[in-house]
């Protein structure tokens, strides 16, 4: 099972794949080590995310969920607004100005979840923060 570390700051985070997104997860590995940068959710609650625009990953829906728990990232492939990660941190419902949303859920926080709210404040109250995936 893969593992990704997760850096934002002097935060670390260990994510493993999950195995219901198999494509989503080697779509994904093909992009590491990834640079972006994370902001804070518009409409969904208590989550971030990295927003990718018009990019295509070249994956549809698999595993997928308006609904992630505390750790869950997702993958939404674009159609009804942005391409996108989102990682919840605290209660979470995906969606946009054009309603609910569901992403393929193909990572989940394994290690360092104790730090999750902190970093959704961090984000909330200062702003974008870098963030590098990195294979581990």
């Amino acid at each position: 099972m893969a593992r990704i570390r997760m850096t934002v700051g002097d935060l670390m985070f260990v994510a493993e794949a999950h195995p219901h997104a198999p494509d989503t997860v080697a779509a994904f590995l093909k992009l590491l080590p990834y640079r972006q940068q994370l902001i804070h959710v518009k409409w969904s609650g208590e989550g971030v995310w990295v927003p990718m625009g018009d990019f295509e990953l070249g994956v549809s829906f698999e595993n997928h969920t308006s609904h992630p728990s505390v750790g869950d990232i997702l993958f939404y492939p674009g159609g009804y607004s942005e391409t996108e990660i989102i990682l919840a941190y605290g209660s979470c419902s995906f969606s946009s100005k054009m309603g609910q949303l569901a992403g393929n859920h193909f990572l989940t926080i394994v290690e360092g979840r104790e730090q999750l709210a902190g970093l959704g404040r961090k984000i909330l109250w200062e702003g974008a923060q870098a963030v590098l995936f990195e294979a581990i």
